[in-house]
C-alpha cells in the first residue's frame, strides 16, 4: 500500500529508491505508480526528482 501523507510517502519512496530501483522510472513502472502525480505530490511540499542522486530533495 503507497502511503498518502506526504512526508511518509516521501520517506518511503526515497527509501525504495535507495534499496531498490535505479531510476524513478523504474520504481514507478515496477510498482504501479503515476510518475507524473508523485512528482506533484512531492512538488507540492517543495520536494523535487534528483536524478543524479536517485533521490527528492
Amino acid at each position: 500500500m503507497i502511503p498518502k501523507d506526504p512526508m511518509i510517502l516521501l520517506s518511503y519512496v526515497n527509501t525504495l529508491l535507495r534499496d531498490h530501483y535505479d531510476s524513478l522510472e523504474m520504481l514507478c513502472t515496477c510498482r504501479g505508480m503515476n510518475r507524473e502525480q508523485l512528482v506533484r505530490q512531492m512538488e507540492a511540499i517543495d520536494y523535487h526528482y534528483d536524478e543524479k542522486e536517485n533521490r527528492f530533495v
